[in-house]
């Protein structure tokens, strides 16, 4: 009986030296002929390895011999192999069309709206697809054991409540799977969009399969079920494109000169890197009794440009009126009357 486990051990040794050969092969044939089947090749060998080796012991095991108990076992663990190895497949070529797609596409570039889409839907896919092959990959395994399948004819006649009892808990998992195929499909957020969620600003880092990595502006990490996105409003300030405008609000006293303010940011915009020359304005917005407001547009290419010209216009019109203009910096008034002259009696009166 030994002899069969050696021969079986010598097979997939050898069906694993052919796997070498034969992908050695080819990525020297397709090294500049074909990246996407290098790269393919690249993410399958593990797998392929294992399917040589699977596929050299089942070619040699009728020629082996084997006591009634041995083979049982060899055929429960070839079974199983072929189902994990399967499954395995499955993921990588998952993994290689996602890797494919990431190679040919630069969602870097900010302006890259369509490849951002497209990458998005490619990684939402791909975490789903993985998910389920996962699922029934285990569940085809579980079911080659006789015992589970016993078990789940004995409790067919309670499948109503423990269906109803699965059907509760699986529920948010369910609800953001499904609503992981949904953005993907409609794409209310994508990879390296701005949001705004529960009043933090961040950046789509990552789409899983039930939750979006945002990447907060502090470097901290904000993890969101994929239901929230479909059950709850969200600012997407790069839904249709990049560009973006910024605004700062001035206040000063009702003797400043707009006109000069106007200049001076107008001139803070044409020497800053971060405005893109598009729109700028400056406009009064509101008046009360203690200072006039005035409001700074202005146009930037991204959110990123845009905080820094915000910043920036903010610094250098503040310190323009303090430079220039200091007794035009808000001020509150105060009028006072003077005292009526009090009248002396007349002495000995």
């Amino acid at each position: 009986m030994m002899d069969g486990w050696i021969g079986i051990v010598l097979a997939a040794l050898l069906g694993v030296l052919i796997q070498l050969g034969l992908f050695w092969a080819l990525r020297r044939s397709f090294a500049s002929r074909s990246p996407v089947i290098v790269r393919l090749l690249h993410r399958g060998t593990m797998a392929a390895r294992a399917a040589f080796a699977l596929a050299a012991a089942l070619l040699v095991s009728p020629a082996l011999v084997f006591s009634p108990g041995a083979a049982r076992v060899l055929h429960e663990v070839a079974t199983l192999a072929a189902i994990g190895i399967v499954g395995w497949l499955l993921i990588v070529l998952v993994d290689a069309g996602d890797d494919i797609v990431q190679a040919r596409l630069d969602a870097t570039t900010a302006s890259s709206l369509v490849a951002r889409r497209i990458l998005t839907r490619t990684t939402v896919l791909r975490r789903v697809l993985t998910s389920i092959v996962i699922v029934l990959t285990v569940s085809s395994a579980l079911m080659t054991f006789p015992e589970v399948r016993a078990l789940g004819a004995s409790l067919l006649a309670s499948a109503g409540l423990i269906g109803l009892i699965a059907g509760l808990a699986a529920q948010p998992v369910l609800s953001n799977l499904i609503a992981g195929l949904q953005i993907a499909l409609t794409q209310p957020v994508r990879i390296d969009d701005v949001v705004v969620v529960n009043g933090d600003w961040g950046v789509v880092e990552e789409i899983g399969a039930t939750f979006v990595v945002i990447q907060i502006w502090d470097l901290r990490r904000l993890i969101v079920p994929l239901s929230y996105f479909l059950q709850n409003p969200v600012e997407n300030w790069t839904y249709r494109g990049t560009d973006i405008l910024g605004y700062a609000y001035i206040y000063a006293d009702y003797r400043v000169s707009v006109d000069a303010v106007r200049s001076e940011l107008q001139r803070i915009l044409q020497a800053s890197p971060d405005w893109d020359r598009k729109s700028w304005s400056l406009q009064v917005t509101s008046l009360d009794e203690k200072a006039v407001q005035m409001r700074a547009l202005f146009s930037a290419a991204d959110s990123s440009h845009r905080w820094n010209l915000i910043v920036d216009v903010q610094e250098q019109l503040v310190k323009f009126l303090q430079e220039n203009y200091p007794e035009h910096l808000p001020r509150t008034r105060v009028e006072v009357a003077p005292f009526p002259r009090r009248e002396q009696a007349p002495v000995g009166g």
